[in-house]
């Protein structure tokens, strides 16, 4: 197994966590006998101060020369001024845009070692484990025309989805349903969107496809309350752009911590692989971020793009071993005990070693 890989650790805490990712990867291809490679790339606001734009065009071929791309974050506070073109959320979009890559899967788990980490109460969240499918390039994000008006003093967008784009993200939401409990909810805004009236027509009518998956339809306000109230009542979501964009992050707090949150953006010539939380410029350089979204998201790299299911799952296991062995980034703690937390470096080692051991036990296991 050979795989190029494009690593970007952009800004922020990127660097720090996709350092770990990295490691774990590094663990696997070591142990496995494979020929992974990485060669890093610039991108968001640190590129575009040194090379005048937040996706470099050597970053550009570098990802699309990959086989897949590993990304750690972009945006930070000191960017702000920069014109909209040069912004490390500009860069994003163009990166997101060049690999293709229209469905962007969220998983948020509820792992009992961490429950207490949550807000809700443990009862609620336990066995809670949801994919949301979120459509990821149509909509607001990139919907034409848009502007500030600065001589009228106002601004626009525009939100504006094809059937082809609705179909092609709702066929991937349905194939994931089918391979886990054959659930799946669609969340929209049809009682006021047009744009949403017809994403539920053209879902509606893919679900045909799809027999032995139960479809249901929702209202992103009413659902947004139900997903906390009741996470164990779903299963796969399917929702665009914007709505899937906030949605994931509302179910950090179902995880215990947006630290926790893994992502794969697939569809689209190259696969991208991010955690979804954002720079922290707050902690930068700390060496306190979790890396467990980073992590996370190099095991569904070797679902995904490498089709490693053993191997994928061998990650996930020693993430989740290494959580009920106690050991914490400071995220998933109360602030009087941070003090007991442990460094990012010493989360990526620990969970490293940890699917060495996973992956040589189940080895062991087969050689029975």
């Amino acid at each position: 197994m050979k795989l190029n890989i494009a690593v970007l650790p952009g800004d922020g805490v990127g660097p720090e966590v996709t350092r770990e990712s990295v490691r774990v990867l590094r663990a696997v291809s070591d142990f496995c006998g494979y020929d992974f490679r990485f060669e890093e790339s610039p991108v968001g606001g640190g590129a575009s101060l040194e090379f005048g734009s937040p996706f470099p065009i050597h970053t550009r071929e570098r990802c699309l020369a990959s086989s897949a791309v590993l990304l750690g974050a972009v945006g930070g506070p000191q960017f702000d001024s920069l014109t909209d073109d040069r912004r490390p959320e500009a860069g994003l979009l163009a990166l997101r845009h060049a690999c293709g890559c229209f469905a962007n899967l969220r998983p948020a788990i509820a792992y009992e070692s961490v429950a207490s980490c949550s807000p809700l109460r443990p009862e609620r969240i336990l066995g809670a484990n949801i994919l949301i499918v979120r459509e990821l390039l149509g909509g607001l994000y990139f919907g034409e025309p848009r502007a500030i008006d600065l001589a009228g003093k106002s601004a626009f967008n525009t939100m504006r989805y094809s059937e082809h784009e609705i179909e092609r993200v709702a066929r991937v939401a349905f194939q994931l349903a089918e391979r886990r409990k054959k659930k799946l909810i669609s969340v929209d805004k049809a009682n006021v969107l047009e744009t949403s009236r017809y994403w539920r027509q053209v879902v509606t009518r893919v679900a045909k496809e799809f027999p032995e998956v139960s479809l249901e339809h929702a209202l992103v306000d009413s659902f947004a309350m139900n997903v906390i109230t009741y996470p164990t009542r779903y299963d796969v979501v399917l929702t665009e752009n914007l709505f899937g964009d906030i949605l994931s992050d509302e179910t950090a707090v179902i995880a215990g911590s947006l630290g926790m949150l893994p992502s794969a953006s697939v569809g689209g010539k190259i696969d991208l692989y991010e955690p979804i939380h954002g720079s922290a410029p707050d902690i930068a350089g700390k060496g306190i971020a979790n890396p467990i979204g980073a992590i996370g998201s190099a095991a569904m790299l070797l679902r995904h793009t490498a089709k490693l299911h053993a191997e994928a799952d061998s990650v996930e296991v020693a993430i989740e071993a290494v959580l009920k062995s106690g050991l914490r980034t400071a995220d998933l703690l109360p602030p009087a005990e941070r003090d007991k937390a442990c460094s990012t470096e010493e989360m990526g080692k620990r969970i490293a070693e940890a699917t060495v051991e996973a992956l040589n036990s189940r080895m062991s296991y087969f050689a029975v």
